[in-house]
Parts: C-alpha cells; sequence; structure tokens
C-alpha cells in the first residue's frame, strides 16, 4: 500500500477544487496547492496576470530569436554542445529533439501524484514569466492535468542538475503527443490517443521551450512537500504511541513537565512533550514506576522521546522553510530577465532541496529506531514491569508478538541504510560540463520509501501498547488512551488472547495511522496535537 494515498494532508481534504496558477502571490503556488492538484484532483487555471507574463517573456524571446548573435537555449545547443548555433529552420527540430532525447528514463514507474506534482511545479515556473514559453503550451500543461492524463515517468534517470531532466522529459513528449501515458482510468495508451480523446491539442514547440520545459527541481520540490505532509502526521502518531508506551511500561510523566522543556527551548521538543502530557492527563497508569520494582528513571527511549522526536519535527521546520523558497522560485536556464536579459545561471542545482531530503531521511530514521526500542521494551518480561514475555497469552504455548517486533525490526534497519545521504555523492555528467550534481531526485525517492516504512514501525508499536495497557488489568488509561484503544480495535485491530494469523492485524495498524485516524481519535479527547 502506497503511504502517500492516505495522509489526512491539507490538500488531501480539497476535492475537485481549483487552484490559480499566476494570481499574483509572491510565493507563487503554496504546499496545500500542490497537495491539492497532486493528491485531490484539484483543477488548475491560468489566472491573467500570468498570460500577461508568459506573453511579455515570449516577445523577448522572439526578439532574441530573430537576432544573429546566438543565446543560450534559443539559437544554440545545449550542455557540452552549446557551441553550436543552431540556424532558424532547425530551431523547432532543435526543442523536439532535447525533449526526445532527453526522455530516456529506465526502471519502474513513479507514483501518478508524484507525476502531478512534478507537472504542476514545472507549470508554475513556466507561469513566473522567467521561462519565455508561449500561453498556448502553459495552456495545454494545465488541459492535461485537468484530463487527469498522466505521463509515464520512470525511476532512473534524474541526477537532480539542470533539474530533474529525464523525468521532465517524459511529461514533456506528453504534451507533443509521444510516448505513452497513464488515462484517467488508469489504462497506459499512447499519449498522442489519449490527447485527441480529451480534445488535446499537441504543442509544437518552438525556439527556448522544449528546454524551458525540462530544467527544474520540481520532482524533488514535490516529493519534499508530500514528505512533510505525510510527517506532520506521522510525528504527531509517534507522540502518542510514546505516551502509550510510558503508560504500558508504568513510566513517570513527570518528565514531560513544560518547566523542564522551557530550560532547553527546542519548540519541536516543547511539542512533543505537550502532545504526550495532553495524552496521558488522567491516566491510572503513569507514575507507578516507584511500585513492586522501584526504578529512579525511565529508560532513555521513553524519557528522552520529546527530545528524539523534537529534533525531528524542527528539522521538519527547516525543511519546510526550503520548500516555501523553492515554490517561491522560478528555476529554470537561462532565464528571462524583467530588463529584457536572457541569462544562463545555476539555479537549477538541487543541492539546497537535496540536503532537506537527506536531513529528513536521518530523523526518519531515528524516530524509528527509538520507537522499535520501545516496543522490545513492551515485549520483554525483564523490562517491562510486570508484562508477560512478548505480551503472549500464554508463554511457551503462545509466541505473543515475537515476530511483529522482527518486522519491526527490519524496517528500522532499512530505515537505517536509507539515512545514507544521497547528496554527499555527485557523478559528473555530460563530457564534464555538469561536473556536480546534488542526486535530490534519489535523495527524495528513498525519502519516499523511508515515510512508507516509519509508518509501519509506528503502527507496530501502536499494537504492542495497545495490548499491554489492556493487559494492564485493574489501573485505567488515560480518557485519550482509552480513545484510541477503542478506535483501533472498532478498525480491526484485536486485542489480547492467543496466538492468530498476525499480518492483518498489523496492516489494519498500518493502515489505520495511515489514515490519522491514530491522532483523529487521541484528538477527541485532548483537542488538537501540536
Amino acid at each position: 500500500m502506497d503511504m502517500h494515498t492516505v495522509v489526512n494532508g491539507e490538500g488531501a481534504k480539497r476535492g475537485l477544487e481549483r487552484v490559480v496558477v499566476g494570481d499574483g502571490r509572491a510565493s507563487g503556488v503554496t504546499a496545500s496547492d500542490v497537495l491539492a492538484v497532486a493528491r485531490a484532483g484539484a483543477r488548475v487555471e491560468l489566472s491573467d496576470e500570468a498570460v500577461a507574463a508568459l506573453a511579455a517573456a515570449r516577445d523577448i524571446v522572439e526578439a532574441l530569436a530573430a537576432k544573429p548573435e546566438p543565446v543560450y537555449g534559443v539559437s544554440t545547443g545545449f550542455g557540452a554542445l552549446a557551441t553550436r548555433h543552431i540556424s532558424p529552420e532547425l530551431r523547432a527540430q532543435l526543442q523536439r529533439n532535447i525533449v526526445r532525447s532527453h526522455a530516456a528514463g529506465m526502471g519502474p514507474r513513479v507514483e501518478r501524484e508524484v507525476v502531478r506534482a512534478l507537472m504542476f511545479l514545472r507549470l508554475k515556473t513556466v507561469c513566473s514569466g522567467r521561462t519565455g514559453v508561449r500561453p498556448e503550451v502553459a495552456r495545454t500543461m494545465a488541459d492535461v492535468l485537468n484530463a487527469g492524463i498522466t505521463p509515464v515517468v520512470h525511476e532512473y534517470g534524474s541526477l537532480g542538475c539542470s533539474g530533474d531532466l529525464a523525468p521532465l522529459s517524459h511529461c514533456a513528449l506528453t504534451l507533443m503527443g509521444e510516448g505513452d501515458a497513464e488515462g484517467p482510468d488508469g489504462t497506459v495508451r499512447p499519449a498522442g490517443e489519449l490527447l485527441a480523446e480529451h480534445g488535446i491539442t499537441p504543442v509544437e514547440l518552438r525556439e527556448k521551450e522544449g528546454l524551458a520545459l525540462l530544467n527544474g527541481t520540481d520532482g524533488m520540490l514535490g516529493m519534499l512537500v508530500m514528505a512533510l505532509a505525510d510527517l506532520d502526521t506521522l510525528y504527531k502518531s509517534a507522540d502518542v504511541t510514546a505516551a502509550l508506551t510510558m503508560e504500558a511500561l508504568l513510566g513517570t510523566d513527570k518528565v514531560l513537565a513544560p518547566e523542564l522543556h522551557a530550560i532547553r527551548p527546542h519548540p519541536g521538543q516543547a511539542a512533543s512533550a505537550a502532545n504526550m502530557l495532553a495524552v496521558l492527563d488522567g491516566s491510572g497508569l503513569t507514575g507507578h514506576h516507584q511500585d513492586d520494582a522501584p526504578r529512579v528513571q525511565d529508560a532513555y527511549s521513553v524519557r528522552c522521546a520529546p527530545q528524539v522526536a523534537g529534533a525531528g519535527r524542527d528539522t521538519m521546520a527547516h525543511a519546510g522553510l526550503v520548500a516555501e523558497r523553492e515554490l517561491a522560485s522560478a528555476v529554470d536556464n537561462p532565464v528571462v530577465l524583467p530588463d529584457g536579459r536572457v541569462e544562463s545561471n545555476g539555479n537549477f542545482h538541487g543541492a539546497p532541496v537535496a540536503y532537506v531530503l537527506d536531513f529528513l531521511a536521518v530523523a526518519v530514521a531515528d524516530l524509528g529506531s527509538i520507537a522499535e526500542r520501545r516496543t522490545d521494551r513492551l515485549l520483554d518480561k525483564n523490562r517491562s514491569h510486570g508484562l508477560p514475555p512478548f505480551l503472549a497469552d500464554d508463554a511457551g504455548v503462545d509466541s505473543g508478538l515475537m515476530i511483529a517486533q522482527y518486522t519491526q525490526a527490519a524496517l528500522v534497519g532499512e530505515l537505517k541504510r536509507l539515512a545514507v545521504p544521497a547528496s554527499a555523492d555527485s557523478i559528473p555528467s555530460s563530457a564534464m560540463q555538469e561536473d556536480h550534481v546534488s542526486m535530490g531526485w534519489s535523495a527524495a525517492r528513498k525519502l519516499r520509501t523511508a515515510v512508507d516504512n516509519l509508518a509501519r514501525v509506528i503502527a507496530v508499536e501502536l499494537y504492542a501498547a495497545t495490548r499491554a495497557i489492556q493487559l494492564r488489568e485493574g489501573l485505567a488509561p488515560a480518557p485519550a488512551s482509552r480513545a484510541v484503544i477503542d478506535a483501533v480495535r472498532a478498525a480491526g485491530v484485536e486485542g489480547p488472547g492467543p496466538d492468530r494469523y498476525l499480518a492483518p492485524d498489523l496492516a489494519a495498524a498500518d493502515a489505520f495511522v495511515r489514515a490519522g485516524h491514530l491522532v483523529a481519535a487521541a484528538e477527541t479527547v485532548t483537542g488538537p496535537l501540536r
């Protein structure tokens, strides 16, 4: 199951609303606009301001194209071939050729929402009036999105410098009526057939237009925006499961006191501690750490949960700032400046986005790691303070959740491997003209897998913690914990009892987390979590 169909992000609720591109906002488009188009199928429209900006920039490009002097991207070749001046009669062919030759991706198809985000963000930049693309090309891009036509884009082909070249080329190929695309019914067919069925005329590219459709960080940026939306829900979910585990282990919630977190003023840490404290309000389980087996302090995986989750939240805040800046950017090479100059630049380099994608993968791995350590503690009779081994009904005859933790550990191992930064790598290309690249697309692809696996890790902790709380007979959980237990049981995740086929329970817990139902259940008591 794909993580990215279920998280209750802002954009996913917008249904078939419309998103207007180029409506005068300094930010260009927002993250919620991206989510609405990518995930919820919102219609895309061009503002009058965008059409005017497109036309003005196109006039500049056409004036330069008429001059005898070569201008990169307008009347020259590309990359290492930029030294050749292209005569007027070959320029349309040049633009077609760059799209065809750069549509060289390989491997499995990437997800529909990634391609829609990629197309939408490229349209956003085209409509900035900095690319020199004609208004009719931009309108065709919007028409393809609105028709639910999704170009086939492959996993491999982007180095994240000169933008996401191969993925964007496959999208541009569809605009030309070439290559393959998925129709609104999910069937992959020739793009030309799909355009014809929806009354869309393929574009005939002119000077600079092919290059302008390929040269951006749109794929990695779209995946960053969606990952941040997913992680907002998952970090709240992890705060809830950490609180449930603290209860199940009879831990102390005194470590969550606001005054303790105020003296180390990291905002993410304070938010996580506040969330845990809200979930635990009214618990009859916390504070029993001095009972039969007294302990001065809880283990780090319990006591330091806000510090670890909080550091991840602060990493998300930084990544969100980078995404906001990139959403406000017009990334192309060359660009059309307001004074009429067309200038080469290096703004297509994906380093700013690639770095934060990798930062997030590290944070995700650590959040998964600490959640797995708490789960293991719940299952170990020597550390669980009175719970049965592996939370089994009849230990020895029953194995309980022993292998559920194996699965969780395997997922965490994969998270750690996915935390190795892609952006630390660089492979020169284009005859050493493009001799340093960002690998931002690769960073984004592995982060999607990491986010997907984090949901599963949290689901296993949820499964174990709710079962453990129910095994603490005679002690009442917090009202928010009770609401979570009731909701997860109603969702088909069974409680304590003899061994049974566990995979369906784990799948149901996974779906419960991904859909945002875990957070929603807690919030019926706590109010909105931070």
